[in-house]
């Protein structure tokens, strides 16, 4: 998966050459285009972000598990512009929905255990798994052990689906 250092500095040469990136970063939030709807400028492309949906996400996770009142955000903290816009959105839609919400950290397979260790002694009420491009190839790994610590967890893409234990 694409960064977005290289997009930018290309943003930065010109204003007038075309740019076209390929990447799993929010190109809003990294300040590439505008909007989705009308990015302006020189640069387009094709992202699979899926910050956008985190909303959604946290919506379905509640629906499937109405009596949680706590949700947890898991995201790469190696990866700032991302993360960060994804648990400001988070943390948001939690709190519309009446959820407490927290931030568990992952930037490498190793730490991985350790915040689903974590989640299982606060007897966390689920799990959203932020779109960052290291989480999204650790997924078979994350799925594991949600089945394996019974925590209730949703991800981006359908390979894993939405996991609900309880």
């Amino acid at each position: 998966m694409g960064g977005v250092a290289g997009p930018l500095a290309a943003k930065a040469a010109t204003t007038t050459i075309p740019i076209v990136f390929v990447s799993a970063f929010s190109p809003v939030t990294a300040g590439l285009v505008a909007s989705f709807n009308r990015p302006g400028g020189n640069v387009t492309g094709v992202t699979s972000s899926g910050e956008e949906l985190g909303q959604k996400r946290l919506e379905l996770l509640h629906e499937m598990t109405p009596s949680a009142r706590t949700v947890t955000l898991l995201v790469n903290p190696g990866n700032p512009i991302f993360s960060e816009a994804v648990i400001r959105d988070a943390q948001e839609a939690a709190r519309a929905l009446g959820l407490e919400p927290n931030v568990s950290n992952a930037s490498a397979e190793r730490d991985l255990e350790a915040v689903f260790a974590e989640l299982a002694s606060r007897q966390a009420g689920g799990l959203v798994i932020g779109s960052d491009g290291f989480l999204l190839s650790m997924e078979d790994k994350i799925a594991a052990l949600a089945l394996r610590y019974a925590v209730p967890a949703v991800f981006q893409n359908r390979d894993q689906g939405l996991i609900v234990i309880r």
